[in-house]
């Protein structure tokens, strides 16, 4: 119990709210305060209208790409905390310092931005105070609330924030909807910006004159997430996520909220380029994650999603011993580290979609014999991957949640994956009176479940993929045991009836979704077939080049064996990708229409290609600076044959030829309708 309240208090560890680098000082400057990014191209100024209420606006190059928005709360006890406010100080600071990923798209990460942090307090008989803080980066803008320990304010219960994104101009916007009972399980929608109802963030933005915008979340911890509401024309507002009772956040002062982010670039590819996600959370609190190993995986998963197996023993049980050894013997032929399973402890034979509360996590089936298949996949060089789905009943698997661990860590997992399988809205727990209660999968309650998930975890060396997960804000910095997610619509959809994911569905996930972090999509199904044998929307060179273009650091094989071992050609760049990165690189793109990244090898030094295109072929040239100048290098390419189309039989025309090329070379990467390309470019010695 001692070492939970140590987690518990790492976890719920608030950061000091008056530490800048400068003293603060009384405002007697008329001025509007703003703070400028370091090369001056951005520019954030705070103002307060005849009312007292203060509004933020972001410029950009000279021309203003938010405008006046509004800032403040809604409070479900007390009056909101929205006009009469004044400056009563202001402190600037500026940083730029660089520090590295235990693993990631990038070993080093630079974080260089000037800070403006102002104090607002209301000219009222309440007289409450807040810091507005803003931290404005070459590629972007953060900018969060902080409420300090005040008389009047011990204890917020938030009805809702009032801020407000008020862009500019129209343009096209990429977006999921809010408030759906598939979480974020959606195919993307292009509008006008002018159409966009209720949505998920990342929200992706193309303005008139060129600008890409992202707005999303960082550092959500403790909170609300939100969704953003078009309010009238191209003005949004942040909606916070609901919980169980009337407050959707309740917090006791002092506390800081997320960050609220812009992603502003000039381009599709600086967008992903952006380490802004990052930069907005606190350094690492966990210390040494070494036990976690970036790495590829196979398993017990595919065949349940074409129905030849199921998670409950009727009709067929997948996770059965022999079954389940079948996969350890395929993993350590081909040198993949690990095997997930799913479906091997009790209680998938009971209604558990939504109701979990039949699940046990140390206790596996009769016909899945855990420490022989532990013990069988160690002396194979193979370890096996958890699983614990709860259906969505969340206190339920709390109950049993060191349980689950030890039971992962006795047995050799160093990965488990999570999964919350039930409608939004409907996430189960017990309230503090024994009362049953109802949550969403974004909500205040889900943002401390899966923290403190993570602390258990990382107490028996476990790193944590989360499915159906709340969304993702950048946290795997603070916490890097919690290696990746879902939280959005993956390959589990082309293995099922219709509509598969469409041929433009992964340009879009990489400028919407991949903005806030890994996802575990589970790429490489080159049999290109769901149930019923109906066809996948892509070629077999795309499913390739999805390992380099959808990061994770943990990817999977995700087609049956005896699939593999009829596409062999292909199959040997799957074996061969990296999946931890030294560098990444987004050479060419525009959101939902095609996209081209080089990522480098973290171990070695190879660098990996891969370019996907939607429902149209496409012909790029790529420029290959990006290799080590004077140095040569094979050129191992995967590549839709001549005659390739995801609409026929020959989408799985698939070419594998080899070339030399230089740092001064550039390709014609050719991608057929639905395509894609994959390169291992390989140091020639």
């Amino acid at each position: 119990m001692r070492g939970l309240l140590a987690l518990m208090a790492l976890l719920f560890a608030v950061p000091a709210l008056a530490q800048v680098e400068q003293s603060t000082a009384a405002l007697n400057d008329p001025a509007a305060p703003s703070v400028a990014s370091p090369d001056g191209r951005i520019v954030v100024t705070l103002t307060t209208d005849g009312d007292g209420r203060p509004l933020y606006s972001v410029s950009r190059g000279g021309r203003q790409v938010v405008a006046p928005s509004a800032l403040g709360f809604l409070f479900t006890d007390a009056p909101k905390m929205q006009r009469s406010f004044k400056v009563e100080s202001l402190a600037s600071s500026s940083v730029d310092t660089s520090w590295d990923q235990p693993w990631g798209e990038w070993k080093t990460i630079r974080d260089r931005h000037n800070e403006l942090r102002v104090r607002l307090k209301e000219a009222t008989a309440l007289g409450r105070v807040m810091d507005m803080v803003f931290r404005v980066f070459d590629d972007g803008v953060g900018f969060r609330y902080e409420l300090p320990d005040q008389p009047n304010l011990k204890t917020a219960h938030i009805a809702d924030e009032m801020t407000e994104f008020s862009i500019a101009q129209d343009g096209e916007a990429w977006w999921i909807p809010g408030s759906e009972w598939n979480r974020d399980e959606y195919l993307y929608n292009r509008t006008p910006i002018s159409s966009v109802p209720l949505a998920h963030t990342p929200l992706t933005m193309k303005l008139a004159d060129g600008t890409h915008i992202a707005i999303h979340e960082a550092a959500l911890v403790d909170y609300s997430g939100t969704w953003l509401q078009r309010v009238e024309g191209t003005r949004f507002k942040t909606v916070l996520i609901p919980g169980a009772g009337p407050a959707k956040v309740t917090r006791g002062t002092p506390f800081v909220t997320p960050w609220r982010t812009m992603i502003l670039s000039d381009d599709a590819p600086g967008l992903y380029m952006s380490h802004i996600e990052l930069n907005l959370n606190a350094p690492n609190r966990l210390g040494d994650v070494g036990y976690f190993k970036p790495g590829k995986y196979v398993g017990v998963w595919w065949e349940m999603h074409l129905a030849r197996s199921g998670w409950g023993s009727k009709p067929v049980h997948g996770a059965r011993t022999d079954n389940v050894k079948r996969y350890i013997d395929f993993a350590a032929k081909y040198g993949f580290p690990g095997v997930l399973v799913e479906g091997w402890n009790r209680g998938w034979d009971t209604a558990w979609l939504g109701d979990g509360k039949g699940f046990d996590f140390d206790v596996p089936t009769p016909d899945f014999d855990a420490k022989f298949l532990a013990d069988y996949a160690r002396k194979k060089g193979v370890q096996l991957i958890g699983h614990n789905e709860t259906g969505g009943s969340v206190s339920h698997y709390e109950s049993q949640l060191e349980r689950a661990m030890r039971f992962a860590h006795a047995h050799g997992e160093t990965v488990v994956k999570t999964g919350y399988v039930t409608d939004a809205g409907q996430l189960e727990r017990v309230g503090p009176n024994g009362e049953p209660m109802r949550e969403w999968h974004d909500g205040q309650f889900a943002s401390n479940h899966h923290l403190r998930v993570l602390l258990m975890a990382h107490k028996y060396k476990v790193a944590i993929d989360a499915h159906e997960p709340i969304k993702d804000t950048g946290l795997r910095r603070t916490y890097p045991n919690w290696i990746s997610r879902e939280g959005a619509r993956g390959q589990e959809y082309n293995g099922w009836g219709n509509p598969k994911n469409l041929p433009d569905h992964e340009a879009n996930l990489v400028f919407t979704r991949m903005l806030a972090g890994p996802m575990d999509y589970t790429p490489g199904v080159l049999s290109l077939v769901g149930q019923g044998d109906t066809p996948i929307l892509t070629t077999e060179a795309k499913q390739l080049a999805l390992y380099v273009v959808l990061y994770s650091p943990v990817q999977m094989a995700a087609d049956l064996p005896e699939n593999y071992e009829k596409h062999l050609a292909g199959f040997q760049f799957i074996r061969d990708v990296a999946v931890d990165w030294a560098d990444t690189r987004v050479l060419n793109g525009e959101v939902g229409d095609y996209v081209t990244i080089a990522r480098k090898d973290r171990a070695g030094p190879d660098w990996f290609l891969g370019s996907v295109t939607d429902e149209n072929a496409r012909v790029l040239d790529v420029k290959l600076g990006f290799l080590d100048a004077g140095k040569t290098y094979e050129a191992q390419i995967y590549r839709d044959g001549d005659d390739a189309d995801y609409r026929t039989e020959k989408r799985h025309s698939l070419v594998v030829e080899k070339r030399r090329v230089t740092a001064g070379d550039t390709l014609a990467i050719r991608l057929a309708p639905g395509g894609g390309q994959a390169i291992r470019f390989r140091l020639v010695k």
